[in-house]
């Protein structure tokens, strides 16, 4: 739960003690979809990173749905940095919600990182 803090903090979002039922519910179902998945006990330590990048993104991605901000200032997004003569462009191409949007599709969308953890099923 700490890590998932954390990582939320990271991004902007200081959770709440109202968050803390959605943030146990969201770890939890992370939890057991790698799982299910690798058809493992436990979520292999390789996946812990993983995991909580999933987390965030499933709480993120309820909040949105429920119609509660978060908050993330998605406005002054960088997108490239070039050192001499000094030259910063911002991304404002992309609403803010589609920024947001992009970043829970990063978060919930790591399956490509199972394969190396599954295992078989007799």
């Amino acid at each position: 739960m700490d890590d998932v803090s954390q990582r939320l903090q990271s991004f902007g979002y200081t959770p709440t003690d109202a968050d803390s039922w959605m943030l146990s519910f969201c770890i939890s179902k992370v939890e057991s979809h790698i799982k299910n998945n690798c058809n493992v006990a436990e979520v292999p330590e390789g996946l812990r990173s993983v995991a909580v990048d999933m987390a965030c993104g499933e709480f993120l991605f309820g909040k949105k749905q429920s119609g509660q901000a978060v908050g993330i200032d998605f406005e002054a997004v960088v997108k490239s940095i070039a050192e001499g003569d000094t030259t910063i462009t911002f991304d404002s191409k992309n609403s803010a919600e589609a920024k947001y949007d992009a970043l829970i599709t990063y978060l919930m969308h790591r399956e490509m990182d199972f394969s190396a953890y599954r295992c078989i099923k007799w």
